[in-house]
Parts: C-alpha cells; structure tokens; sequence
C-alpha cells in the first residue's frame, strides 16, 4: 500500500507543462536562430500512391508498375510540438505496352506535379494574402509562424498571380 502512495505523491511533484491562456503573448521559440541546422527537425509522415496496375491515361490500358520513385513534400507544421511536417511520397511508374507510355501514379490530392508544396499550403498562402490581404512577406512569415513551413514570399506572389486572384487590373469576360 505504500508503494503505491509514493508514486501518486511522485506524479503529483511533476511539473506540467505551462499553457498560454487566451490572449497571452508567447515569443517564437526560432526567432534569433540564424543556423538552419538549429531549426527543430521536421517531422516524417510517409505516404505512398504505389500500385501495381494503373489505368493508362491515355488508352485506358491496364498497365503495370515499371518503377518506384520518392518526392518530399513540405506540409502544414504541427503546432502541438512545434516542429515542420515533412511528407515522403512514394509513388509508382507505370508503362503502358499498348501505346509505350511511361505515366506516373496520380498524387495530385497531395501534391502538384513538380512542386515542393503540398495543396493545402498552397491554398492557405494564397488565401492569407487574397482574403486576409496580408502582403507577401507578412503572409511568408506568418506560414513559419503560426504552421512551420517556410514558403518564400516570392514563391507566394507566382502563386497567387497564377490563380489570378489578386490583380490590379479589372478582366472582362
């Protein structure tokens, strides 16, 4: 029986950690580093689109997997241990014998092809500075922020301008 008192009276001595009430300024843990290997390490989530028969896009042929290939992908950070989220996509290569196509496994939901940035981090910078109108080094930082991802600011602007949203000119049609 006094065991077990002793270890209850032992929890209880344990600090918890302390929560920010509503309101209350808490500084960026980063702010000051100037050496990225300082950064706190992102952490890995794998994800795969690997198959071993894919549809060709352009027969409709059942083709098989050729091949598998690896993308990084950054994500929307965890806010609850403040570090990035890094994704490790693998995906699968498929060659169709009907019309000799090579095609990739299709990972659009995650990702665009060719771009370092998941869709939700491209929608939410982009929604910070259409709706919010935070300019593009404001909407840069507040991704590292507030989401841990480091987008930059002129990365922002060609994605911004390329959905057309924030234009100074009036398009008719």
């Amino acid at each position: 029986m006094a065991r077990k008192k002793r270890s209850c009276e032992k929890r209880s001595r344990r600090k918890k950690p302390r929560r920010p009430g509503p309101g209350e300024y808490l500084p960026d843990p980063t702010e000051g580093i100037t050496r990225p290997e300082d950064l706190p390490k992102p952490k890995i989530v794998e994800k795969s689109r690997d198959y071993k028969k894919r549809p060709c896009p352009s027969c409709g042929y059942k083709a098989y997997r050729d091949g598998r290939r690896k993308r990084r992908l950054h994500d929307l950070g965890d806010m609850v241990t403040g570090r990035p989220r890094e994704i490790r996509l693998t995906f699968s290569q498929h060659h169709c014998t009907r019309c000799d196509r090579y095609f990739y496994a299709d990972s659009t939901d995650i990702a665009p092809p060719n771009v370092q940035y998941t869709t939700k981090v491209i929608a939410f910078a982009a929604r910070l500075v259409v709706e919010d109108g935070l300019p593009y080094r404001s909407a840069s930082w507040h991704m590292w922020r507030d989401h841990r991802v480091f987008v930059p600011f002129a990365t922002i602007q060609n994605w911004v301008e390329a959905s057309g949203e924030k234009s100074g000119r009036v398009r008719c049609g």
